[in-house]
């Protein structure tokens, strides 16, 4: 079934209802957190990994708000919906998805960024991550 919203997403069971787990949702938050401040420079060579390490932060701090307000959502299209639709920031969202897009074309399909590409990609990130902190 391809999921067109949030709603899709739970009627799929890609978002299931949980027992809310604060204790869960803290540890992924310092994770998110840690994975960040590991990061010293962005250079060349290492921009497209530290934009993967960023994208997670960012998949982390999302399951964390999730796992807070009690949903295992169980993959990055619906933490969207979710952000999307729940949440209610579509613009959020928007970015979300531009990022998650990138992702995939550097996990799976190899097409790295150049270095400007991948600088404003983690600039993106950075942002997102100001704003989906306040959830959490």
């Amino acid at each position: 079934m391809k999921v067109a919203d949030w709603q899709d997403c739970v009627r799929s069971d890609s978002a299931k209802k949980v027992t809310p787990d604060v204790i869960r949702a803290k540890s992924l938050i310092e994770t998110a957190k840690e994975r960040i401040n590991l990061v010293k420079e962005i250079n060349e060579r290492n921009c497209n990994f530290v934009f993967e390490d960023y994208y997670t932060s960012i998949i982390e701090i999302l399951q964390a708000i999730a796992f807070k307000k009690g949903f295992n959502i169980l993959n990055h299209i619906c933490l969207g919906f979710y952000m999307r639709d729940v949440l209610k920031r579509e613009e959020l969202y928007r970015v979300f998805d531009d990022l998650r897009f990138k992702r995939n074309s550097l996990t799976y399909y190899g097409h790295r960024m150049d270095f400007g590409t991948a600088k404003q990609a983690i600039e993106e990130c950075k942002k997102l991550i100001k704003e989906i902190e306040k959830y959490s």
